[in-house]
């Protein structure tokens, strides 16, 4: 049997082919799992049609990869609201770092600072990037 392409929603797809054929994890979604049921029902043998529990055990199996995922990114979210909650906790007390030339220093946090790459702290007039930190003292 063969399954037609899938493409991306333009019909057109963001990434080159893969030389070997396979598809990365990346590429594969909701949609395209969609498509390739779709075009599996189309091409079935309707004197041998396919057994309606394999598609309840995809339909289960999809399912459950997209609650995972969403579970995923909620994980991720909450880790990153702890680090910048645990950055905030910082202010007024004294850390110790790792300084740009490689020395340690430390000095009491003024404020903090969110940024894309993380949390950073203001030291003084010294900028610190919270993986920077090796300790923290009251």
């Amino acid at each position: 049997m063969t399954v037609p392409s899938v493409t991306g929603s333009t019909g057109t797809s963001s990434t080159p082919p893969d030389p070997s054929g396979a598809l990365s994890m990346d590429q594969l979604g909701g949609d395209t799992f969609l498509k390739l049921m779709v075009a599996q029902l189309r091409n079935q043998d309707p004197m041998n049609p396919t057994d309606s529990t394999q598609f309840l055990a995809q339909t289960a199996q999809f399912t459950t990869v997209e609650k995972l995922t969403t579970m995923a990114s909620q994980t991720s979210q909450a880790l990153t609201l702890q680090r910048d909650l645990g950055a905030a906790g910082m202010v007024g007390r004294t850390v110790s770092y790792t300084a740009d030339d490689g020395s340690q220093a430390q000095g009491a946090v003024d404020s903090v600072r969110f940024t894309d790459t993380g949390p950073v702290l203001e030291v003084g007039s010294v900028e610190v990037p919270l993986d920077s930190v090796l300790g923290v003292t009251a």
